[in-house]
């Protein structure tokens, strides 16, 4: 199996055709905090760059509960990373997740979805998902492709997130990512 031929069995679920780099998974991961015990939340993992990236920042502490759609994914996942708590399911339904772990809220949601594959209600479900599953002190952090930051989608994800977030900030371009990317860090949850 590769990222490539997953791409070509379902691209909106994929939404890429190839994994993201390690350099983009150290700017979206740095959230993730050096001490404590901290429940960190991964949605949409696809083949583990930024898995392995959390599990790294955590060093054995804390909760990692990866969210996966695609079972091929979710399984080589499972199988690389056994400290990983894996959930086949949709990121849209993270409280249920959450729930049957007996966790209320994490510290930390990364995503690494296809935002523009996403349509209006499936974008709207899985951020009031984020916002409803994260803590009032916690952080989220996804990312978008440089070159299409202007389309419509990108615009859309952006103004979703203002509205979501107190705090929205855009990280600088990430050069070392085919395609280069940017990063939105979003702090405290508008209820």
């Amino acid at each position: 199996m590769t990222f490539f031929g997953e791409f070509l069995r379902s691209p909106l679920t994929v939404g890429a055709v190839a994994p993201s780099s390690g350099a983009l998974a150290r700017v979206v991961t740095a959230p993730v905090p050096g001490s404590g015990d901290p429940v960190v939340v991964e949605l949409g993992p696809g083949t583990g760059a930024f898995t392995g990236a959390i599990q790294r920042r955590l060093g054995g502490r804390g909760r990692h509960i990866a969210v996966e759609i695609n079972e091929r994914f979710a399984a080589r996942l499972a199988a690389r990373h056994p400290g990983v708590d894996v959930a086949l399911a949709d990121a849209g339904s993270l409280a249920g997740v959450l729930g049957e772990r007996g966790i209320e809220r994490a510290d930390v949601i990364v995503s690494g979805l296809p935002w523009v594959a996403f349509g209006e209600n499936e974008r709207r479900d899985v951020l009031a998902a984020v916002v409803d599953g994260l803590s009032e002190s916690g952080a989220f952090t996804t990312f978008a492709y440089v070159h299409a930051r202007w389309a419509s989608p990108a615009r859309r994800l952006l103004r979703s997130l203002e509205a979501r977030f107190d705090e929205v900030v855009v990280g600088r371009t990430v050069w070392g990512n085919l395609p280069p990317a940017l990063v939105y860090h979003c702090r405290r949850p508008a209820w």
